[in-house]
């Protein structure tokens, strides 16, 4: 990794501090905030969606005044169907070839990384005690190299759709007016396979999690639990600690970390601004179209990257929204191996052989651009008059 990156432990921890600076200095937590005496009027919507990283997210189910929920008063609207569209500025990489004796090297410029994704939410069942999403996902992502030329892995890569195509089921479960719990599982198709040539076994990702929490009050839930998946790169199990809290009538946090934390600045109803990081992960299955110099014709292609991020929601009219988002994509990894040494799960994984290829990207920024579709305020109006 480029010694000039900033330490990814540091950054987690800094945003951590930062988020258990919130529990000692937020006050009134069990009464809506006032002004001048007054209860003060916060926007409240339907839940929303689950972000990006498609985990579960900390607000997507709806008030109640009988069950405990992780939800929070001045969260944005709920996204039904999001349409997004990232891509990263140029940047560089270098890579150690294993994949021969001696080792070799090689370096170029990425002139082209983008990104899209299209999801889609639906409620299976919605009672007070009970909360059932699907979710529904596509995603893409393609590399152009500046000169491709200089390795068997980046003319394998270069125009190839990496793609994603995936399905999940959240649940969450209020048990009383304080206890609730989430749990999710998710499986995905992950490669550059074509439908021709899909095997299931082959390009099968799978991840779950479960968090238990405690609802404080309107302003205030959080709660611990553990996620299994590749936020990180390989397949792993990590603690989590949700906190989704609003301060007051415009400042608020939505956490689940590491992940990711993000700040909430309620501008107006219909506007919200947030800043924070998230930490992605990517694992693709990939066969090559020209085998390495050890006749490897499969690999596995692990991502992690640290993005700090502003980011900016909007109505356009009535039941569509934009987003704006802008950052710097720091990377952790982006390393090649072959099958056999993606085999066990976390602490549980054999010792892994040497990488195949070990690769150090430069750091670049990014932006993007998004639409999603809401429930139309006729909804919003009657779900708040009940």
């Amino acid at each position: 990794m480029n010694t000039t990156t900033p330490s990814l432990t540091w950054r987690l921890g800094l945003s951590f501090s930062l988020l258990l600076l919130g529990f000692s200095v937020a006050q009134a937590q069990d009464q809506p905030p006032r002004k001048g005496g007054e209860p003060v009027r916060t926007p409240v919507y339907p839940p929303p969606a689950p972000l990006s990283t498609d985990t579960a997210r900390t607000d997507q189910v709806g008030q109640s005044q009988e069950f405990a929920v992780p939800s929070v008063l001045g969260s944005g609207p709920s996204k039904g169907v999001v349409a997004h569209y990232e891509r990263l500025g140029n940047f560089s990489i270098n890579s150690k070839l294993r994949d021969r004796e001696p080792e070799g090297r090689a370096s170029t410029n990425v002139t082209k990384n983008a990104r899209a994704y299209i999801k889609a939410y639906a409620p299976l069942i919605n009672h007070p005690h009970l909360k059932m999403i699907l979710g529904l996902n596509y995603d893409r992502e393609e590399f152009n190299f500046k000169s491709p030329e200089g390795s068997t892995f980046y003319r394998n890569l270069e125009e190839k759709g990496l793609k994603v195509i995936g399905a999940q089921l959240a649940v969450i479960r209020p048990v009383d007016q304080v206890h609730w719990y989430i749990a999710r599982i998710k499986g995905e198709l992950n490669g550059d396979y074509t439908s021709s040539e899909l095997d299931v076994h082959d390009y099968l990702k799978m991840s779950g999690e479960f968090i238990y929490g405690w609802k404080r009050s309107p302003n205030f839930a959080w709660g611990i639990g553990g996620q299994l998946g590749y936020t990180f790169g390989r397949q792993s199990i990590y603690p989590v600690i949700l906190y989704n809290r609003t301060f007051n009538p415009r400042w608020g946090v939505e956490a689940l970390f590491p992940a990711r934390v993000s700040f909430r600045y309620n501008a107006t109803r219909s506007t919200l601004l947030f800043a924070g990081y998230t930490v992605d992960g990517y694992n693709y299955n990939i066969k090559l179209r020209e085998p390495l110099q050890n006749g490897q014709q499969t690999l596995i292609l692990r991502e992690t990257e640290l993005k700090p991020r502003v980011r900016l929601e909007r109505e356009i009219y009535d039941f569509l929204w934009f987003g704006l988002e802008a950052g710097y994509r720091y990377n952790v990894s982006f390393n090649a191996l072959d099958e056999a040494n993606n085999k066990g799960l976390g602490l549980l994984r054999k010792s892994p052989r040497p990488l195949l290829l070990d690769n150090t990207l430069g750091g670049a920024p990014y932006a993007a651009f998004e639409l999603f579709l809401v429930p139309p305020r006729k909804f919003l109006n009657k779900t708040a008059s009940k």
